[in-house]
């Protein structure tokens, strides 16, 4: 690795943990940094203020740096897969598969005679199960065909179905019910608990093991598969791993905080950038780097009006124009 990678690794480094400390001072009350560092010395007298850092900003920092990592590492993963520079977490349908449990759980009422509450943990559930289902019949499927292509068309369609499903769903629904589902499609960090925090953080670190063991893996498939069999990688088991991790931190991902647009696209793309290289040693600790910054500062965008905006809004806001840039560098 080159000097100035590690000098930018640095940057990056420093830059997420400012943006961290950031997210606990701004919010709809301004706390400041003395405050915050007299409740980690233990020495915070308010016990709101105490609150309020403990058991609601530090949490909401903890799940962006958690979220932003999974998906731009997921989406760096899906890209070299597919080798597409468009391709997302979400392409394999997981996303719907995730989208159509929540549907299910809320609208159900709707339509058959039976009642649920609404609480998060069903919520996360619902959302897992789909998601798993999913990712459990792309996974089968991976076994059948011989090319990322195919496989690539095939998440489309999975995803396509369990949006179609969806879309019916709301056609039964009664409008409280179809609220409901759209709010949580908005996407919300400030949902995770420390209690939540207990499944969230171990599917993520499992997930991003993952990817790293398989950086030499992605190297090889940034050259085709042809070439990856020469160099005695093996294919089907590889399609396999990738599509199981990018699950665990896609579909874990979804379930606590629900669908976020644009990051998974746009991170590697702005990792690429910075590093000038296609090196997956590289890539995905800058993705990991990257990924929770954006996300931080997508939060501390979305407080800013009076109103909190979605933090899917937010995220949209910011990885549309990069798209665009992508595809406009790209026709040229």
């Amino acid at each position: 690795m080159k000097k100035n990678s590690y000098i930018i690794f640095l940057i990056l480094a420093i830059l997420t943990i400012v943006l961290f400390f950031a997210d606990l001072v701004f919010g709809s009350i301004r706390i400041p940094v003395q405050d915050i560092l007299s409740v980690f010395t233990g020495n915070k007298k308010d016990i709101i203020t105490s609150e309020i850092i403990l058991n609601l900003r530090i949490p909401k920092a903890i799940t962006a740096v958690l979220t932003g990592s999974s998906l731009a590492v997921a989406g760096l993963m899906m890209q070299t897969l597919f080798r597409n520079p468009l391709a997302d977490p979400y392409i394999l349908g997981v996303s719907s598969g995730a989208s159509l449990g929540v549907a299910i759980t809320i609208m159900a009422t709707s339509i058959l005679p039976i009642a649920f509450t609404h609480n998060g943990w069903l919520l996360i559930i619902s959302a897992t199960i789909g998601a798993l289902l999913v990712l459990l019949l792309v996974i089968a499927v991976s076994f059948r065909v011989r090319n990322a292509v195919s496989l690539l068309i095939v998440g489309i369609m999975f995803g396509m179905i369990a949006g179609s499903l969806v879309n019916v769903l709301q056609n039964f629904s009664n409008p409280d019910s179809i609220k409901l589902f759209v709010m949580w499609t908005f996407g919300s960090l400030s949902a995770v608990t420390w209690e939540y925090m207990k499944i969230l953080f171990p599917v993520v670190l499992i997930g991003l093991a993952m990817a790293f063991s398989l950086q030499k893996r992605l190297d090889g498939l940034l050259l085709g598969e042809n070439y990856a069999r020469s160099l005695g990688i093996p294919i089907t088991a590889t399609r396999v791993l990738i599509v199981i991790a990018t699950g665990l931190l896609a579909g874990g991902v979804t379930a606590f905080v629900g669908p976020i647009a644009f990051v998974g696209i746009a991170i590697p793309h702005i990792a690429r950038g910075l590093f000038r290289t296609a090196n997956h040693r590289v890539l995905l600790p800058a993705c990991v780097l990257c990924g929770s910054s954006l996300l931080l500062v997508c939060d501390l965008v979305s407080q800013i009006p009076t109103h909190h905006l979605p933090i899917n809004t937010v995220s949209a806001l910011f990885g549309a124009p990069i798209i665009i840039w992508i595809i406009m560098k790209r026709s040229h």
